[in-house]
């Protein structure tokens, strides 16, 4: 793809540190204080690869592509084809905001959603790129935990909760907290019971 080949190795180095009028005007601190607030990766690229911010959760995760330490400081691969279907995709919706997504993974123990969305900078004459990188499995024990919260679990429900939410099975629950397979069905039962009269506390 002709796209392909005009765009320059993609660097997670800040554009505040280039000199340059535009970047300038933009409030690094502000900006970089707001996406570290998400419990998700953040990138914010440039249409050339650039990236003008990343929160720590981005750079965490792309180092799970990056099997090399000289690659370490770069957008991986797999995320920046992702960023070019998009970018190549554009011209069908000239006038529509355009989100895609999809789930990658670095191995298939770490599941990633991520999803990809054109947005307009001032300090820039194109439009950027933002990149939220879901790591499905932090989010899936974030939900439990608060659920566990919510239903008033106890810590052996608690425990028996988050296992479930990982979609281990009742054998493997077991085996993992030392219990039998009916006490692991017992915790659940009384678990129900809690969600449901929570739940229909919150319809009334």
């Amino acid at each position: 793809m002709i796209l392909a080949q005009r765009l320059k190795p993609h660097s997670f180095t800040n554009t505040s540190e280039i000199p340059n009028p535009q970047a300038s005007q933009l409030d690094n601190t502000l900006l970089q204080g707001v996406i570290e607030s998400f419990i998700d990766g953040i990138l914010v690229l440039t249409e050339q690869g650039e990236c003008i911010q990343a929160n720590n959760l981005a750079r965490q995760i792309c180092s799970q592509f990056t099997p090399t330490k000289s690659q370490l400081n770069s957008v991986p691969k797999k995320i920046w084809d992702f960023c070019q279907a998009l970018i190549e995709s554009r011209g069908f919706f000239p006038t529509g905001s355009m989100i895609i997504e999809s789930e990658i993974a670095s191995n298939p123990a770490t599941p990633l959603r991520i999803r990809v969305r054109c947005f307009k900078l001032n300090a820039f004459p194109h439009p950027c790129l933002l990149v939220i990188l879901e790591d499905r499995c932090q989010s899936i024990q974030n939900l439990a935990l608060a659920e566990i919260d919510r239903y008033g679990l106890t810590p052996r429900e608690a425990e028996v909760w988050l296992r479930r939410r990982a979609n281990y099975t009742y054998k493997e629950i077991a085996t993992d907290l030392y219990i039998s397979i009916n006490t692991v069905k017992k915790h659940l039962k009384n678990i129900q019971v809690k969600r449901e009269t929570v739940l229909g506390m919150e319809r009334c």
